[in-house]
C-alpha cells in the first residue's frame, strides 16, 4: 500500500515537473519592438522568437535537416524569412525598406534585427507581420512601437494580416 502511494507520488511529481517543459513547447508567440531612435536618426526593429518555436518552424519551412542552433546558414535563412514576413508601409502604401542588421541566439530566444533611417513626418504605419503564421494559425505576433516616450501595441492573431498604427 505504501509502495503504491510512493509510486503514485513519484509519478505525480514527474508529471508536474514535466508540465512547464510541455508548456514551453507551445508558446507560438513572438514580440517585435520598433523603436523611433531620435538620437541616432534610425528606426530600429528587433524581433524576438522563442528558440524552440523557431527550431520547429524552420524544419517545417525548410526541411527536416534544418538546424537553427548548430548551423549559421539555417540561422541566416530564418532571419531572412522573418525579414520577408514583416513589412512597414507609409500611409500612401509605399513599403519602407528595412536593412538587415543581424541575428543571434540569446538564451531561449532567437533575435532578428533590422533598421532604416527615420521617415520624416510619419503619422501612421500600415504593418504586416506574418512570420510563422502559415506554420501555426494560432501564432500571435505582437509589435510594440516606441516613439516619443509612449508605446503603442499591435497584436496579429487569427485572420489579421495588416494592421495600422497611428501616432499622435
Amino acid at each position: 500500500m505504501i509502495r503504491r502511494q510512493l509510486i503514485k507520488s513519484v509519478l505525480l511529481l514527474a508529471v508536474l515537473h514535466a508540465l512547464p517543459a510541455v508548456q514551453a513547447h507551445q508558446q507560438k508567440a513572438a514580440i517585435t519592438r520598433v523603436v523611433f531612435n531620435e538620437r541616432t536618426g534610425t528606426l530600429e526593429v528587433m524581433h524576438r522568437f522563442y528558440l524552440h518555436d523557431a527550431e520547429h518552424a524552420i524544419r517545417q519551412l525548410m526541411g527536416s535537416d534544418a538546424d537553427i542552433i548548430g548551423d549559421e546558414l539555417t540561422r541566416a535563412r530564418f532571419a531572412a524569412y522573418v525579414q520577408q514576413m514583416f513589412l512597414l508601409k507609409s500611409p500612401s502604401g509605399e513599403t519602407l525598406m528595412l536593412s538587415p542588421v543581424g541575428h543571434e541566439i540569446e538564451g531561449n530566444f532567437f533575435w532578428v534585427y533590422q533598421e532604416r533611417a527615420l521617415p520624416a513626418n510619419l503619422t501612421e504605419l500600415q504593418v504586416m507581420h506574418l512570420a510563422l503564421r502559415e506554420v501555426w494559425p494560432e501564432q500571435i505576433n505582437t509589435v510594440n512601437f516606441e516613439r516619443g516616450g509612449s508605446v503603442t501595441t499591435l497584436t496579429f492573431q487569427g485572420s489579421d494580416e495588416q494592421l495600422t498604427v497611428r501616432f499622435d
